[in-house]
């Protein structure tokens, strides 16, 4: 008995370690909003540190993507899983997407945000600066999708470029059956060690946010806060009435889960977004948790990389809101055809923007430049609190991501329900010193290769008569 207490002991003591990496990360973003406060000059020129963490971040995203998607679809026996996996989860994010545009209509309409501001001149310019070179076709978006070459989606850190070359790995590997066994467990290896050198990477959370929060509040100060705070609060709220009304509802009738359990689960990597201002920096740790609580491989790794493209929630009811703010600022508001049609090519050209800070004001002005060229110059209004409202929209994405593998895994029967029941009840916890099970990851790809062989070794006994 003691023994096993003693070999317990280091697990707990590394566990409590990074609990305080996170309380470091709040201790560093109060201080960060102090420094921005009290030195916004000092505070402006530490924007590097923050950039540099979310690079950091950003550099692991290639490998972790590919890593778990070869994994998920090369060990699943048949390819039309991997399709019906896909199919649905596209359908999904197809129907929340045009929900949230809804949500963000009507509230938009309601409050009437932009009416009775002022355009400068300076502040016009800074909106036509926005909109250079900020549009993209359909035929460009989906040639950009095809790498130049095999390894230049890593390179590159193109996230639908890794994700086709990942897919075109995991069938091949499919195809090759028990030949590809060799090749899965060594991808599974790696997987290991990528994540374990993501771990490393995250004791740097509190450089890179007290460098990001620093920067944007001393750039910002308080003014721009207080002539756009009734955008920012509306923006907030729907964004907080989409994911414990809308999502919360979905959850609960279909998986029985309960959203507020999910996202306390979730809890350190919406710490994570919060100082960062960006989605990516929790991709990997999404992709760790879902399996961890009970969600299948091929479900995650095709859900949650996919859903970084194309289920951007939190992005539709930003690009919603913001149009209605400029067109009423600009004193020239949209017909509800305009709106209507203004806001499905933004939908569309936002897709691959994964996340990223500064896409979805990128995709705004692209958007107005196309349709309303009149209007372009009002994004300039906007900038002074898009880091801030990129915080909710970044936190909302990853919700609805999150939701999404959930479902999905409920729908396609590849969820261990108890399991679920026990990680978000806490008796399952998740081990934060590799970010991925170890247990699971050390054991999975040997046990399938072992399983497969079973099945092999069966078939031939049974071709035999034996």
């Amino acid at each position: 008995m003691d023994t096993h207490q003693h070999e317990e002991d280091p697990v707990a003591a590394q566990r409590d370690r990074t609990h305080y990496l996170y309380l470091a990360v709040i201790g560093a973003v109060l201080l960060g909003i102090a420094v921005g406060f009290l030195a916004p000059g000092v505070a402006v020129e530490l924007k590097p540190l923050g950039t540099g963490f979310v690079n950091l971040i950003k550099m692991m995203i290639s490998p972790i993507i590919f890593c778990t998607i070869v994994l998920g679809v090369g060990s699943v026996r048949k390819a039309a899983k991997v399709g019906a996996v896909g199919g649905l989860a596209l359908g999904y994010f197809l129907v929340m997407s045009t929900v949230a545009l809804a949500i963000g209509l009507v509230v938009g309409n309601v409050l009437e945000p932009g009416s009775g501001l002022h355009l400068t001149k300076e502040i016009a310019e800074v909106g036509s600066k926005q909109a250079e070179g900020a549009s993209e076709s359909t035929a460009d978006f989906l040639l950009g999708i095809i790498p130049k070459t095999l390894v230049s989606a890593f390179t590159e850190g193109e996230v639908l470029q890794t994700l086709l070359v990942a897919l075109l790995a995991g069938f091949a590997l499919q195809a090759m059956g028990r030949a590809g066994e060799p090749v899965l467990r060594g991808i599974g290896h790696i997987q290991r060690l990528v994540f374990r050198i993501l771990g490393m990477i995250m004791w740097a959370a509190p450089v890179g946010a007290f460098g990001a929060i620093a920067a944007v509040v001393g750039a910002t100060g308080m003014d721009a806060l207080k002539s756009l705070a009734v955008i920012m609060i509306g923006f907030y709220v729907t964004c907080a009435l989409f994911v414990f009304v809308v999502l919360g509802t979905l959850l609960r009738l279909v998986a029985g889960v309960n959203i507020l359990k999910l996202l306390k689960y979730l809890g350190r990597e919406f710490l994570l977004i919060l100082s960062t201002s960006s989605s990516e920096s929790a991709l990997p740790r999404l992709i760790a948790k879902m399996e961890h609580l009970g969600v299948s491989k091929p479900v995650v790794g095709i859900t949650v990389p996919t859903g970084y493209s194309f289920n951007l929630d939190g992005t539709a009811i930003y690009l919603t809101m913001a149009s209605l703010f400029v067109a009423e600022a600009m004193g020239n508001p949209l017909s509800l055809g305009e709106q209507v049609s203004l806001l499905v090519f933004m939908v569309i050209a936002s897709k691959g923007a994964a996340g990223v800070t500064g896409a979805g004001l990128a995709t705004l002005a692209g958007g107005l430049q196309s349709h309303r060229p009149e209007l372009v110059d009002g994004v300039g209004l906007i900038v002074g609190i898009d880091r801030f409202m990129s915080e909710a929209r970044a936190l909302t994405n990853f919700a609805g991501n999150a939701v999404a593998t959930v479902l999905v895994g409920t729908w396609t029967k590849e969820i261990d329900k108890a399991r679920v029941s026990e990680v978000l009840a806490g008796r399952v916890p998740f081990d934060e010193k590799t970010l991925v099970d170890d247990h699971a990851a050390a054991e999975v790809p040997d046990q399938r290769a072992d399983a497969v062989e079973a099945a092999d070794e069966g078939d031939e006994k049974a071709r035999a008569g034996v």
